[in-house]
């Protein structure tokens, strides 16, 4: 039998995508669906046609379209996009065009570099505009009415060699004047801008600290990787005007909005606060905040924690509320990471199995995405340390590797410092460079709860109990509303313990296993300091439920989980409450 031969040939490959879908989709999905259905059956299709394109296939936001000549493809392409940009269409594309070799599949489908430049070139156009490569731009220079920019060297994901490229200029409405005059797409994280709070007094100097206060919440803000917030100047276009947050959201580019006023009165002064969705108009938050009005500079440094603090796990749980929500089919790398983190939050056996599997599903779509490796490191250690492990080699192999992989992505990134540094103290056990790691990730943003929390268990399982409730102390601070408060309370009351302080630890549990009873951690806690205060009838009760939530707990196998050689007093509690050794 003889083997079938490849098919080959030279090709002009169009590739086109619509710009900021994934947020489009969020904001309107049913419209934005029909206006890109209007836009494939009475713009692209019928250019197709006219210039003898052959459409490839279509994707949700896109299409792949091969032509007989460079010059055709670049036509259709001009043709698409000033169809668009002289309609009334709420969509803009982004164009590539690449000529090269293509192998023809059984179905009449096209593979190979040929194809996957042209995706390359497209995904790095300007919204409205278009971006040929070399070879196109050698074969269609001085044969169409257009202009060219060069662009330069393109390095293009997972092109081995550079790809010089050009920009293609035609008429009045080229990518440029597009790109200038339109309002800019949401970006593909939550993004915000703080606008000029207002001074409702006569005082000219609370002015100053007004303004003050909103850079220092914008600086506070910015600290968090997974957000994109609006630069200061930007959002003081807008101050001393009437401005609707619908309207500042659009010109921006965000989806939320923070807004607030300042007056003064009888040596005080009220800040009021309110973060709004520009999308929908709805109200997500709003506080007010009233403070003596003594030092102007410590002042501003109170006020704009509590801010920050009440906003930014407020901002974190919306965005989780909108991707569950969002359909399957739509999902990107960043939903399936926020869908994991739900699942974590739950602290249950079978949300840590769950946010595993969402993890590895956004890493199988995006590699390199450094926090959701941490998480799920983090996951996998949880494994360990609760008991849940099948194999529990496995999944501390795991852990470090994850962990490691975070890292090597970015180590400049504070939640994964401070997670990779957790992971490290239980899974390693090399205390120096665990604490160093929790001290950088707090140094990059001392206004996160997690790296707070995260320095807190490093530092107890280190035995440095008495630094450990501090940090706890401070991650409570920065997020008196957090879903994860209950992890911080257990850290706290296990520290509490090894310093003899049982009633505290105590206190510390229960408010722990307010905010999540099917913790497993904080019944630990509880059934060793009740036991050190004589309680019996309480340690055992506490044990009893340990064991309902861990029910192969052993004290043996829990010191060899790891991360339990300096919790003594916690260990002899647990003996003392009855629990099998």
């Amino acid at each position: 039998m003889t083997e079938q031969r490849v098919q080959r040939r030279l090709a002009a490959i169009l590739a086109a995508d619509v710009v900021g879908y994934s947020a489009l989709m969020q904001r309107a999905e049913e419209a934005t669906y029909a206006e890109f259905e209007r836009l494939k059956r009475e713009v692209i299709e019928p250019g197709l046609f006219r210039h003898d394109g052959r459409l490839i296939k279509t994707t949700g936001d896109g299409a792949l379209a091969e032509f007989a000549s460079p010059s055709a493809a670049v036509r259709c392409a001009v043709e698409i996009q000033e169809s668009i940009a002289s309609g009334r269409s709420s969509l803009k594309l982004r164009i590539g065009v690449n000529l090269g070799e293509v192998i023809v599949g059984a179905d009449g489908d096209l593979f190979g570099d040929g194809i996957n430049i042209a995706v390359r070139l497209e995904g790095t156009a300007d919204p409205g505009g278009i971006l040929i490569s070399e070879k196109v731009h050698s074969e269609v220079e001085g044969k169409l009415d257009v202009g060219f920019e060069d662009r330069g060297e393109q390095q293009l994901k997972n092109i081995s060699k550079p790809v010089r490229a050009y920009a293609v200029r035609a008429g009045a409405c080229s990518a440029l004047s597009d790109r200038l005059s339109a309002a800019p797409p949401l970006p593909d994280k939550p993004s915000i801008a703080v606008l000029p709070f207002e001074n409702m007094s006569d005082d000219p100097e609370q002015e100053y600290f007004a303004d003050g206060m909103v850079e220092e919440i914008t600086t506070a803000l910015s600290r968090f990787k997974w957000l994109f917030v609006v630069a200061r100047n930007s959002s003081f276009t807008f101050k001393g005007k009437a401005v609707d947050a619908k309207e500042v959201g659009r010109r921006l580019g965000v989806r939320y909005v923070l807004e607030g006023s300042v007056r003064k009165a009888s040596g005080k002064v009220r800040i009021t606060g309110q973060l709004i969705d520009a999308i929908t108009g709805a109200h997500i938050w709003a506080d007010r905040f009233e403070r003596d009005l003594t030092d102007i500079f410590a002042l501003q440094d109170e006020v704009t924690v509590a801010v920050v603090s009440a906003i930014e796990p407020k901002l974190f749980q919306t965005e989780i509320a909108i991707a569950t929500r969002r359909r399957p089919e739509n999902l990107t790398a960043y939903d399936f990471f926020l869908r994991a983190m739900q699942q974590w939050y739950l602290a249950t056996r079978e949300g840590n199995t769950e946010a595993i599997r969402l993890a590895h599903c956004a890493l199988e779509l995006d590699p390199r995405f450094g926090p959701v490796a941490a998480l799920a490191g983090n996951c996998r250690m949880q494994n360990v340390l609760q008991g849940y492990a099948v194999d529990p080699q496995f999944e501390r192999r795991e852990a470090v590797r994850l962990a490691r992989l975070a890292l090597s992505i970015d180590d400049s990134d504070p939640d994964t410092l401070a997670r990779t540094a957790a992971i490290s103290a239980f899974m390693v056990g090399d205390s120096e460079s665990e604490i160093e790691m929790a001290d950088r990730a707090v140094a990059l943003n001392p206004n996160s709860f997690w790296a707070w929390h995260c320095r807190g268990w490093v530092l107890k399982v280190a035995g440095l109990p008495e630094e450990a409730i501090r940090s706890f102390e401070r991650a409570i601070r920065m997020s008196p509303v957090d879903p994860l408060l209950h992890r911080s309370f257990t850290g706290m009351g296990t520290a509490l313990i090894e310093l003899g302080r049982f009633d505290e630890a105590i206190a510390a549990g229960k408010k722990a296993l307010r905010q999540n009873p099917s913790f497993p951690t904080s019944y630990r806690c509880l059934a060793s300091a009740f036991a050190h205060l004589g309680r019996d009838a309480e340690a055992r009760e506490a044990a009893a439920h340990l064991l309902e939530t861990d029910p192969a707990f052993t004290i043996s196998a829990y010191i060899a989980r790891g991360g339990q050689s300096n919790s003594k007093l916690l260990i002899e509690g647990l003996r003392k409450s009855g629990l099998p050794e």
